[in-house]
């Protein structure tokens, strides 16, 4: 990993940890596999610390422009899935 996850100077420690294992969990599912559930309770953290759309949109746009891997299908794809495991392709 030769790349930084996209961050706000203003979070506080635990916001930092919450988006940086949202993401370590993005690449997880596109690694190997992650558990559906820890997708969706990883994403909620995440999205009480970038309640907006827009936000969510630039923060996972510059993810995706640094390691390859997009977010939204794998939140998509654990909303959607009846499967305990999730993995992308």
């Amino acid at each position: 990993m030769n790349y930084h996850y996209p961050l706000d100077d203003e979070w506080s420690k635990q916001e930092v940890i919450d988006v940086v294992n949202f993401f370590s969990l993005v690449e997880q599912a596109y690694e190997k596999q992650v558990a559906r559930e820890d997708v969706l309770a990883a994403y909620q953290k995440f999205k009480r610390i970038v309640p907006s759309k827009s936000e969510e949109k630039t923060y996972f746009r510059e993810f995706e422009q640094a390691s390859g891997y997009a977010a939204f299908p794998v939140v998509k794809k654990a909303r959607n899935s009846d499967q305990k495991n999730i993995r992308m392709k």
